[in-house]
């Protein structure tokens, strides 16, 4: 059974995911699939570690938050340009991007990805709930590289389905988990049906009471098979949550909320990984 905090917004996102069939078919989904341009490599962009030595940074776009609600004022509206933090980030040393597109609980938009890429040259992940292939269309139409699968919202046979489609579509897959009972569900799918196309994510917040604590990454690593491709989610803030994490084997991770609290999200990545910014 879903928390009740995720089971609202699943149920909101299966009403969302009818209207937009209704509205785009799969057919024009594969039109527009095939005017774009090939995906950007995630995968590769995020394991393939800046100076040899540092973590790989996801850096987050992320406008609201049910909990938290609006970040800062000034995300409000149209003052708003999620284009103008993506390239911030990637002159602070971001190996790539994850962008909220989720609108009525995250004030995302799915336009919001384009924006994205047009501004730098990064890979860009749609950190969304999804559901059904026909997502997994519309992001790949929307410009999206890699897409967010959260195993709590998804039963197995929905999962492989997924990953087949997004591979199939050149996306890399994060396969994110809250707990170790959907860790060891998915585990042995980890890198299905290709392992250059998909990560494992260990979110370190409790979805039951919504507390985030890093030690929940350290607690599940020995229960992970590739550390080499597992991204940590959540609660890391300074650079010596990094330094925790790197130590114990983890060099990715996923940082939002954190940086776009900061006036200046590029400069705070850039203390975070402590790189000298000009």
């Amino acid at each position: 059974m879903l928390p009740e905090a995720l089971h609202e917004i699943v149920e909101e996102k299966r009403r969302e995911i009818a209207v937009g069939k209704a509205r785009v078919s799969f057919g024009e989904l594969e039109a527009m699939v095939a005017q774009q341009e090939p995906p950007r490599n995630f995968f590769a962009s995020v394991t393939r570690h800046p100076n040899g030595f540092q973590t790989s940074i996801i850096a987050e776009v992320k406008r609201r938050s049910p909990s938290a609600g609006l970040i800062r004022p000034e995300y409000e509206g149209d003052a708003f340009h999620p284009e103008n933090i993506a390239r911030r980030y990637f002159e602070n040393g971001a190996s790539a991007i994850s962008c909220l597109t989720d609108e009525k609980f995250f004030g995302g938009r799915l336009e919001f990805i384009q924006r994205i890429k047009d501004a730098m040259p990064l890979p860009v992940l749609r950190k969304d709930f999804i559901l059904d292939p026909w997502q997994l269309w519309e992001s790949r139409a929307a410009g999206a590289d890699a897409v967010l699968l959260i195993a709590e919202c998804l039963k197995t046979s929905e999962l492989l389905d997924l990953m087949i489609l997004a591979q199939q579509l050149q996306m890399t897959v994060l396969l994110e988990v809250h707990d170790t009972e959907n860790l060891l569900r998915v585990r042995p799918h980890v890198g299905f049906p290709h392992g250059t196309y998909a990560l494992l994510g260990i979110n370190n917040r409790d979805l039951s009471t919504m507390r985030v604590d890093l030690n929940h990454t350290l607690r599940l690593m020995d229960m992970v098979e590739q550390p080499q491709t597992l991204v940590s989610e959540s609660g890391i803030k300074t650079s010596e949550d990094l330094k925790r994490l790197r130590m114990a084997g983890v060099r990715i991770a996923l940082v939002g909320e954190h940086l776009m609290r900061q006036p200046d999200p590029g400069l705070a990545l850039a203390e975070l990984l402590r790189v000298e910014v000009e």
